[in-house]
């Protein structure tokens, strides 16, 4: 009974986590990230945001992709963190004050290392 009682308690969490997972949504965006400390960076402050799942930087093309959850966040909000974090954000340009504090290899006019 008791491990009845559990195995269907442990079923309704997980049915439970599958049915919000459902609702997240995903964006790219172009970004000027350069190197590695730049996709630590960026993926690091977008983990800390709310709503923000997960993030990947894929540095070949510069184009993040963001797991969010839409009730918690929004598009233009993931671009205004990557903005305050000193980067483009497609359309979006950097915050000049957040770039300028960035070390100098990872600045838009570096070049690619």
């Amino acid at each position: 009974m008791k491990t009845t009682f559990i195995s269907l308690f442990a079923s309704f969490l997980l049915a439970f986590n599958v049915a919000l997972a459902d609702g997240d949504k995903e964006i790219k965006i172009k970004t000027s990230a350069i190197c590695e400390m730049c996709k630590a960076r960026i993926e690091r402050t977008l983990g800390l945001s709310k709503g923000v799942k997960s993030s990947n930087l894929d540095l070949s093309n510069k184009v993040i992709t963001v797991k969010y959850n839409p009730a918690k966040t929004t598009p233009e909000a993931i671009k205004a963190t990557i903005n305050h974090t000193g980067y483009d954000a497609d359309e979006s340009p950097a915050n000049q004050k957040a770039h300028d504090k960035l070390p100098s290899c990872c600045r838009k006019t570096a070049a690619v290392h």
